[in-house]
C-alpha cells in the first residue's frame, strides 16, 4: 500500500509521524511539501533541510513528478496545502483519500450561515460527504464545525499533531522535577489570543500570597515588550526568565525542569502542540478548554486541569489549588506523561492510521477504540467544558 501525505510543509510536529510511517512501509511512503516554509517559522527554530529527509518531495521544485505520485498513491492524506486544484483532482478520482484539518470556524461558528461561505464549503467539503473520504479532526472543535455544514457524516476521527516523544526512566523522571520553588512555564508567540498577560496577573497573585516560584516564558511576538514592561512594573522581574524564540530542543529542556505548564490559548488555537510537549515532559497541565488539543489529551483532575471559557479567574483558582496541595496533585504530571507515551504519540498514531487506511481501502470504516483515529464527537463549543467534565470526550 502506497501512502502520500500532502501538506504545506513538513515541520517538527509532523516528522515523528512521518518517520514512523516510513519505518513501517519504507519507500511506499512520501510527503509532498507544497510550499517553502515562511521566514517567521524559520526564525522560530522550525527550519529544516528537507533535502536530508528521504521521503520528502517538493511540489514547487518538480510539480509533474509530485502530482504523479499523488495521483498514483493508494492512499493520500491531505493536510492544509493552499492548492485546491491538487486536492480536487485527488478527491474526484474516487481513490482512497483521508483529509486532516483544524477547525474551519475559529473566529466563530456563526460564520457557518454565510451564503458565500457555504458555497465555498460545499465545493471544498460538503460535496464529498458520500464519497470514500474521511476527516481527521486536529482539534476537539473541528468535528462540530464540519457537523454544522453536514460534511463527513459518521466519518470524523480524532487526530492532532505528534511532536517528538521522549521516554524517561523512573530515575530520570524523578530527578527532573527538583524540590524547591515551583517552576512554571508558558510557551508560545506573544500575541493576543495566546494570552501571555494571564501569566503576569498570576505572578502578582502568587507573590501576594507569599508563594515561592519562578516563571519561564519562551517565545516572542508583538506583545513581548509589553509583557516585559508589565513584569517590570509589578516589581517581579526576579521571578521571570524570558528566553525569546526558542527551538524545539530548548523548549523541551526547559519544560523538563518545570512543574506546571500554563496553556492559555483561546479558540484561535486549532491544536497547540506545546500541550503534547508539556505532558510528555511530566508537567502538571493547567489548560484552557478553548484550545483544540485540550479535551482530546486531558481528563480533568486525572492527567491535568482544565479551566473554562478562557477565564483567568478559573485558571488562577486551579493554580492556587496546586500550590496549596502540591504533594497531592503532582501525580498528574506522571499521568500526563503516560498519556503521551502510551497513546497520543507518533508511533501509535502511525500504527492506527495504517490499520484504518487498510480497512478503508476495503470499503470499511473501522475507528480505533480511543486516542488517534477514534470517533470524534461533534460537541458545540458552548457545551465543550460540560461535555469534558461528564467524560464525553474520551
Amino acid at each position: 500500500m502506497t501512502i502520500t501525505f500532502v501538506s504545506n510543509y513538513i515541520n517538527h510536529h509532523q516528522i515523528p509521524f512521518s518517520n514512523a510511517i516510513y519505518e513501517k512501509i519504507g519507500d511506499d511512503y512520501c510527503f509532498v511539501q507544497t510550499m517553502p516554509m515562511e521566514e517567521e517559522r524559520i526564525a522560530m527554530g522550525w527550519g529544516l533541510d528537507v533535502k536530508k529527509i528521504p521521503y520528502v518531495r517538493c511540489l514547487y521544485e518538480d510539480e509533474y513528478e509530485c502530482r504523479k505520485i499523488i495521483a498514483e498513491s493508494d492512499v493520500v492524506l491531505l493536510g492544509w496545502t493552499e492548492r485546491e486544484d491538487i486536492e480536487d483532482e485527488r478527491l474526484r478520482s474516487g481513490k482512497v483519500t483521508i483529509r486532516s484539518s483544524e477547525r474551519i470556524y475559529k473566529e466563530g461558528q456563526w460564520k457557518a450561515v454565510s451564503p458565500r461561505g457555504l458555497v465555498a464549503k460545499y465545493k471544498a467539503h460538503i460535496r464529498y460527504r458520500n464519497k470514500n473520504v474521511c476527516m481527521l479532526c486536529a482539534g476537539a472543535y473541528t468535528a462540530s464545525d464540519f457537523h454544522l455544514i453536514g460534511a463527513y457524516p459518521g466519518k470524523m476521527l480524532k487526530w492532532g499533531y505528534f511532536p517528538e516523544t521522549r521516554i524517561y526512566s523512573d530515575e530520570t523522571f524523578a530527578a527532573m522535577k527538583k524540590d524547591g520553588p515551583l517552576q512554571l512555564i508558558w510557551v508560545g508567540r506573544f500575541i493576543n489570543w495566546k494570552h501571555p498577560e494571564y501569566v503576569v496577573k498570576l505572578a502578582q497573585c502568587l507573590d501576594k500570597k507569599g508563594f515561592a516560584f519562578n516563571i519561564h516564558m519562551l517565545g516572542s511576538g508583538e506583545l513581548e515588550q509589553e509583557i516585559k514592561h508589565k513584569v517590570e512594573q509589578t516589581g517581579l522581574s526576579d521571578k521571570f526568565i524570558f528566553y525569546g524564540y526558542s527551538g524545539p530542543s530548548k523548549v523541551r529542556a526547559v519544560m523538563e525542569k518545570c512543574h506546571i505548564h500554563l496553556f492559555t490559548s483561546d479558540y484561535l488555537e486549532g491544536w497547540g502542540a506545546v500541550l503534547n510537549e508539556g505532558m510528555n515532559s511530566g508537567c502538571v497541565e493547567v489548560a484552557s478548554v478553548q484550545a483544540g488539543a485540550t479535551t482530546y489529551l486531558i481528563e480533568h483532575g486525572v492527567n491535568g486541569l482544565v479551566f473554562p471559557n478562557g477565564s483567568y479567574k478559573e485558571m488562577e483558582k486551579l493554580v492556587l489549588d496546586l500550590f496549596d496541595h502540591w504533594e497531592e496533585r503532582k501525580h498528574m504530571g506522571r499521568a500526563a506523561y503516560n498519556t503521551i507515551v502510551t497513546e497520543w504519540n507518533a508511533e501509535h498514531a502511525a500504527k492506527e492510521f495504517l490499520r484504518f487506511a487498510s480497512c478503508l481501502s476495503e470499503g470499511r470504516i473501522v475507528p480505533a477504540s480511543s486516542g488517534p483515529m477514534s470517533p470524534a464527537p461533534a460537541v458545540a463549543q458552548r457545551n465543550m467544558y460540560k461535555a469534558m467534565m461528564k467524560g464525553r470526550m474520551k
